[in-house]
């Protein structure tokens, strides 16, 4: 798939690095417009709250829109799970509402975009923590991690991100990454099989699916 401009709006939504100035920084420098925007969640129409300076503003990232439907109904699991990136908030809000009785966290290092995270949970009448990386209590550990990685932050970041959230896994947890083909899939499996185990103890990764040119990598803590 050629490079769009998703693609290049990918880099600039994580929950840690220093790369591409509206989407890596606290404050956006663009002008905070907001608008409607009318997407499937859960299985449902709904209207949510996106703007400018935010990942995939104006419309329902490809990456993302292959990662959501592995989000399973699961109305009586409980537990902590993450959206780690969330921009304004796909993942979090799709895992609340197939799953209302779990914790939800929602992180970015992004400001503007934990706001709409906010707003759009009210919106849709669910329960989500949307937080900054280092709000994140340090002793809470996630059944379920989800994210649309920062591929284009470059490798060293992105290596950095996923070794400071992955081996917060709980036991039997799992992670599920969306990474475009093109953008290094396979390359990032190999570094997970590669890294993981002294990292993650007992830890495997496997090839979920693929589509669109997308692949889900999903890593198991055994």
């Amino acid at each position: 798939m050629a490079s769009t401009r998703a693609d290049d709006e990918q880099a600039g939504r994580q929950a840690g690095g220093t790369a591409g100035e509206h989407y890596f920084t606290a404050r956006p420098a663009t002008a905070d417009e907001r608008r409607d925007v009318e997407v499937e969640l859960a299985g449902r129409t709904v209207t949510v709250q996106t703007a400018r300076g935010v990942f995939s503003a104006e419309r329902l990232d490809p990456g993302t829109s292959v990662l959501l439907p592995l989000v399973p109904d699961e109305p009586d699991a409980t537990g902590d799970v993450l959206d780690l990136g969330c921009g304004w908030g796909p993942v979090a809000l799709t895992l609340a509402l197939r799953q209302p009785r779990r914790r939800v966290w929602a992180v970015d290092v992004n400001e503007r975009a934990l706001d709409l995270v906010r707003r759009n949970a009210q919106r849709l009448g669910v329960q989500v923590l949307a937080r900054l990386p280092d709000e994140v209590p340090g002793d809470v550990v996630f059944e379920r991690v989800w994210s649309n990685p920062p591929i284009r932050v470059g490798k060293e970041a992105l290596h950095e991100l996923l070794l400071h959230w992955l081996p917060r896994l709980a036991p039997g947890g799992e992670a599920h990454l969306v990474v475009q083909k093109n953008l290094g899939a396979d390359s990032l499996h190999r570094w997970l099989d590669a890294q993981l185990p002294a990292a993650l103890p007992g830890a495997g990764t496997t090839r979920t699916t693929s589509s669109k040119g997308f692949r889900v990598l999903t890593v198991r803590r055994g």
